[in-house]
């Protein structure tokens, strides 16, 4: 019980502290520190910290498709998801793009955090099980079979996370907006995507 518990801790403190500094930033020591253990248990455990980015990347992944639903004949609704996920959730939002900005940017390993050679990316695996819902959908007739799934995917989840992203843009908007509520946000998102990719009429 008591290394399980010592592991957990060191997950969250992972967590924490790569949503804070990013990979490359992340220090092993203050992990250890905040799960009161050891830098020697933390490698222990995990042998590299990108195997321990890795690690919390697909447990992040995890969680996420617990919470967010893709129904490829009602891409608006999983805008909204993804809006309304990151936005309760910004640690994890900004945990998922410094790996993915750091570690693809170096190619030292894969979108996933994990370091060359540690296996299949956790991210580009649900991405790809995405797509093959998408390519379904089309075939199906339930979603406009015109459009690249890849690009369906790429636009769909640019505009649900445009706030989480342009985090300047999003400072201003309580400000410089008409409508200054996140909730109108939320419904540009809707809008845009809906403009994109009308839901299918299911009968």
């Amino acid at each position: 019980m008591a290394t399980t518990d010592t592991r957990d801790r060191i997950v969250a403190a992972a967590r924490d502290e790569f949503a804070r500094h990013g990979i490359a930033g992340a220090r092993v020591d203050r992990i250890a520190k905040a799960a009161r253990t050891s830098k020697e248990r933390v490698y222990a455990y995990f042998r590299t910290k990108e195997a321990l980015y890795r690690h919390v990347a697909a447990a992040e992944l995890a969680e996420a498709a617990g919470a967010i639903h893709l129904d490829p004949a009602d891409l608006p609704s999983y805008a909204a998801q993804l809006f309304d996920y990151f936005t309760a959730h910004p640690g994890r939002h900004r945990f998922i793009a410094w790996g993915r900005l750091e570690l693809a940017a170096t190619g030292a390993a894969d979108a996933s955090g994990g370091a060359a050679g540690d296996g299949p990316s956790p991210y580009r695996n649900a991405i790809a099980a995405k797509l093959d819902r998408l390519r379904r959908a089309q075939r199906d007739g339930l979603l406009d079979a015109t459009w690249d799934p890849v690009d369906i995917m790429a636009l769909v989840s640019q505009i649900a996370q445009t706030w989480s992203d342009q985090t300047e843009l999003a400072a201003l908007a309580p400000k410089a907006a008409a409508d200054p509520t996140p909730a109108a946000r939320r419904a540009a998102v809707i809008r845009a995507v809906t403009a994109l990719f009308p839901p299918h009429p299911r009968r």
